[in-house]
């Protein structure tokens, strides 16, 4: 990756922590002031504090710190220092329960907020998605051996209508989770819809992380290209043997090309082997050698140039949808997108502590960032939909029952409700321990799976 995209990628993800971060401890912020909370700071990131502003009635500190992973917001406490005698009934420690509760729970409901506030927008504005169209399927997939043909766009799954590709693995890997089979119905090139059932008893669940319907077989439909560049990726293979974009393959290796996936196919078989492109350029020929660099995709090693086919209107207008609603619609979506999600992040969180899923599906900031540094590169909408998802796993992930995080301060305020009185500070120690610990292995399993997907490519 060269400086320039390296330094698009550390933005993007900078400017989604900064957002998310914010937003979150905002929550807390808000409520601490709705309940007449004192404040003493607002802090993004940890550590060291390298800018740093008071403002209003109570000179609240606003601080930005040199470590981004994170921030907090400091209220007056009695537990953490003297107080101030005037400032003891606004103190967090002595509200009731219920407040303390509620300031608590804000951060993670903000989080919430803001990606049901994204998808209404992107609901409403239109969003460009792929249309759910299949491919052949690989033989020996449960789709190839359902019968499922070339062309056919699915409305629904097991009975839940269907309008992008994107829906259409949402609801897969959701019912994969479960191994419940699968019934689509397809609508072949004469309109005839046709039902298909798919045995998913095969589906391994350590094999999530990768593509779900490429494990099932159903491969995305793309109508035939010519075999002509679009896009040159810098620092690619194909960038350093002199590709340009408009350039025309007509062979390689002597034999006659067509189309692009001709040019796609014989890539991924070479890697590490040099091919010899016969091309056309300003209507003269020229010869090129080209090695396909080894990558590895949905858990296989191939080839990979680094050259993107040229679509033109009509390629593009068959392979995609625009997907808008009105004002009412959109919000019933957004706030379904978003319960959907908390689920499933949910449910996986669960199969994972239970061994039924790989941890192996775990990311951390490494892997986080080159999703947004994707999504950026892809346009606004993309990086917007990807904020709401990020903001929803925060948001899921701060409700956990772990101490140290916000769904551990509400397990303790149950059990205090519960019992009459407040948590031991022994208890709540031996809590803190136990949480950081948590934490700091979570951390370790996300940090070795984002070594290991920069080592196996």
């Amino acid at each position: 990756m060269n400086p320039q995209m390296l330094a698009w990628y550390v933005g993007a993800f900078l400017v989604a922590l900064a957002v998310l971060v914010v937003v979150h401890e905002m929550g807390h912020y808000l409520a601490a002031r709705y309940c007449n909370v004192k404040v003493l700071r607002f802090a993004f990131g940890f550590g060291k504090v390298i800018w740093m502003r008071r403002y209003g009635r109570d000179g609240t500190e606003w601080a930005v710190s040199a470590f981004p992973l994170g921030g907090y917001v400091k209220m007056v406490d009695e537990r953490e220092g003297d107080v101030a005698a005037a400032d003891l009934p606004r103190a967090f420690n002595r509200q009731s329960i219920g407040r303390r509760a509620f300031i608590v729970a804000a951060g993670p409901a903000a989080n919430f907020l803001l990606a049901i506030v994204l998808y209404w927008l992107l609901f409403m504005h239109g969003v460009t998605e792929l249309k759910p169209r299949v491919g052949l399927p690989p033989a020996g997939t449960p789709a190839a051996m359902a019968g499922i043909g070339e062309g056919g766009t699915v409305r629904a799954v097991n009975g839940k209508p269907i309008e992008t590709w994107q829906e259409l693995r949402w609801e897969v890997m959701r019912r994969a989770l479960d191994k419940e089979p699968l019934q689509l119905e397809i609508a072949g090139p004469q309109r005839d819809i046709v039902t298909y059932r798919l045995a998913s008893d095969r589906f391994d669940l350590d094999e999530l992380e990768k593509d779900p319907l490429r494990l099932l077989g159903l491969v995305l439909y793309r109508p035939p290209l010519p075999a002509v560049v679009g896009q040159v990726l810098s620092g690619s293979a194909a960038a350093e043997a002199g590709f340009r974009a408009g350039d025309r393959v007509l062979a390689i290796d002597g034999r006659p090309i067509a189309t692009w996936a001709e040019v796609s196919a014989a890539a991924r078989a070479a890697a590490g082997q040099a091919l010899r492109f016969a091309i056309e350029r300003d209507g003269a020929h020229l010869e090129l050698l080209a090695i396909p660099r080894l990558a590895e995709e949905g858990g296989q090693k191939l080839g990979r140039l680094g050259l993107m086919a040229r679509e033109g209107r009509g390629e593009v207008f068959e392979m995609t949808v625009v997907v808008s609603y009105g004002p009412l619609q959109s919000a019933s979506r957004a706030l379904l997108q978003t319960w959907d999600t908390s689920i499933l992040s949910l449910r996986m969180m669960g199969r994972m502590l239970t061994g039924e899923l790989s941890w192996k599906n775990l990311s951390g900031p490494v892997t986080i960032a080159d999703y947004a540094g994707q999504s950026a590169r892809l346009g606004l909408g993309y990086y917007l939909r990807f904020l709401a998802l990020i903001s929803i796993s925060l948001g899921v992930l701060n409700l956990l029952p772990v101490p140290v995080l916000d769904g551990g301060h509400l397990m303790y305020y149950l059990v205090e409700f519960l019992k009459g009185g407040p948590v031991s500070e022994r208890a709540l120690e031996i809590g803190q321990q136990i949480g950081f610990a948590l934490l700091a292995l979570l951390m370790a399993f996300a940090f070795y799976n984002d070594i290991n997907r920069l080592v196996s490519g």
